[in-house]
């Protein structure tokens, strides 16, 4: 058995690098262990190297087999895992502006958990943001689409085409905050509560990481000081899922916890079982697959959302998204089965190109996981036509997940295809993320949308996707 490492607390990545180190294996090695170990063929050296650097945590299942091929006791690593998860880390996906960013929105959501009047919130424009100029922004930009357009807008294009126009609404909407008196500003915190969120949610969707947090700052500090609670939970679900997405699990699991804490009184069904998947997602993807279940039975006991009961921006909420997003969580925590029903309604270009090429990356895991090659590859080809339609990077990023777990089958003639359609389709990508999410940055794409609708018969005609 390896010789134990000193009894104090350590964060788990230097500990699993260290004991690897020690039996002279590679990530690539240990990768192999874990496979013939726990007749799971699809885990890659890439998922080690992400547990080691503490870009993800482990869940139990590999926990329980890494303390088995690397011959430790599994208190040890159980022990590991827990402490790096108070400390809180960040993952190394965070930039230096992002950093900054999230612990800024982590500690005003930390504040208003502590004290709901949001007194000690500041005023709403009290932090300059890239979204609420002052009154030096200048005169108003025409034709600018009001928020609830906007909102149907996304349901069929992605942040790379929207972000801008996101940007310039909330711009408009601080603009006429910052000049009305202070009854007119009452009236106008709900307006640029819900303007700040979307130009969160599109910041993120194209890739901008800090423009997406700084956004969802501003808009937590309006929806508190509107009396919203509601609409402030929206907020920091919404900016959990940012996280979530970038391997940030335990910030995205402190926001969700938050957000869901703040407004559960107040939240109607459909939000609770809203933030309640948050929480699943996050947990999961953290390696707390217990709490990720518990989080999907009380969304489940919810009733999910109904007629008349839901605020007008969770509009597209509804029973298929709650079941993808259960299933996508039990892909997370390793339960692939009962995932790929709830899954495929969604996929092969149902309910826009978006949400196909999102949940499509994680069917494409989940027949992984079964050892299902070819149905992963088919279901990943399909969606990697709707990223093309939908120019969102974060759809994109899923399935280059997808490419990195194929790397133990990169001989199968499924797995070679799939490689050959994703590079075919970069040109029509959202600039930088056919090479992953790590690189996708706020820039605007040099193809856009319209582009890669003239060019998508094209691809499906050569085959590659």
């Amino acid at each position: 058995m390896t010789p134990i490492p000193p009894a104090d607390p350590r964060p788990l990545g230097p500990l699993l690098a260290e004991l690897r180190s020690a039996r002279g294996w590679s990530q690539q090695r240990v990768a192999a262990e874990l496979c013939a170990a726990s007749g799971v063929p699809t885990l890659t050296r890439h998922e080690v190297s992400r547990w080691e650097r503490q870009r993800r945590l482990p869940g139990d299942f590999w926990t329980g087999w890494l303390a088995t091929v690397l011959g430790v006791p599994g208190e040890l690593l159980a022990e590991a895992a827990a402490h790096t998860r108070r400390l809180g880390v960040v993952p190394a996906v965070v930039d230096r502006a992002g950093s900054r960013s999230r612990v800024a929105l982590l500690t005003l959501a930390y504040r208003w958990a502590a004290d709901p009047s949001g007194a000690s919130l500041g005023g709403p424009l009290a932090a300059r943001t890239p979204g609420a100029p002052g009154r030096s922004a200048g005169p108003a930009i025409p034709g600018i689409p009001e928020v609830a357009e906007l909102r149907r807008w996304d349901d069929l294009l992605g942040g790379a085409d929207l972000a801008g126009h996101g940007t310039h609404r909330l711009r408009r909407a601080a603009r006429e905050y910052t000049v009305a008196g202070p009854t007119g500003r009452r009236h106008l915190l709900p307006a640029l509560a819900e303007s700040a969120q979307l130009a969160g949610w599109l910041a993120a969707d194209a890739g901008d990481l800090a423009g997406g947090l700084d956004a969802y700052r501003l808009a937590l500090r309006a929806a508190v000081a509107a009396a919203d609670p509601g609409l402030a939970g929206h907020v920091l679900g919404s900016a959990s899922h940012l996280l979530a997405g970038v391997g940030d699990a335990p910030g995205a699991l402190a926001l969700a916890r938050i957000g869901y804490a703040g407004c559960r009184g107040a939240a109607s069904p459909g939000l609770r079982a809203l933030l309640l998947h948050r929480v699943a997602l996050a947990a999961a993807l953290g390696g707390r697959s217990r709490a990720a279940r518990q989080a999907l039975d009380d969304a489940e006991r919810t009733g999910g959302p109904g007629p008349g009961r839901e605020p007008p921006w969770l509009y597209w909420l509804d029973a298929a998204e709650l079941a993808a997003m259960t299933g996508r969580a039990l892909v997370a925590v390793g339960r692939p089965g009962p995932a790929v029903p709830l899954l495929t309604p969604v996929t092969g270009g149902r309910g826009g190109p978006r949400r196909a090429a999102v949940y499509g990356g994680w069917l494409a895991r989940a027949h992984l996981q079964l050892g299902e090659v070819t149905a992963a590859c088919a279901v990943a080809g399909e969606a990697l036509l709707d990223a093309v339609r939908s120019g969102s990077p974060r759809a994109v990023g899923q399935l280059v997940e997808v490419r990195h777990r194929l790397a133990t089958h990169r001989d199968e003639p499924a797995a070679r295809r799939y490689a050959d359609q994703l590079a075919a389709a970069r040109p029509y990508l959202p600039c930088g993320a056919a090479d992953g999410p790590d690189a996708v940055r706020s820039r605007r794409p040099g193809v856009t949308r319209r582009t890669a609708h003239r060019h998508a018969g094209t691809t499906r005609s050569t085959g590659t996707g």
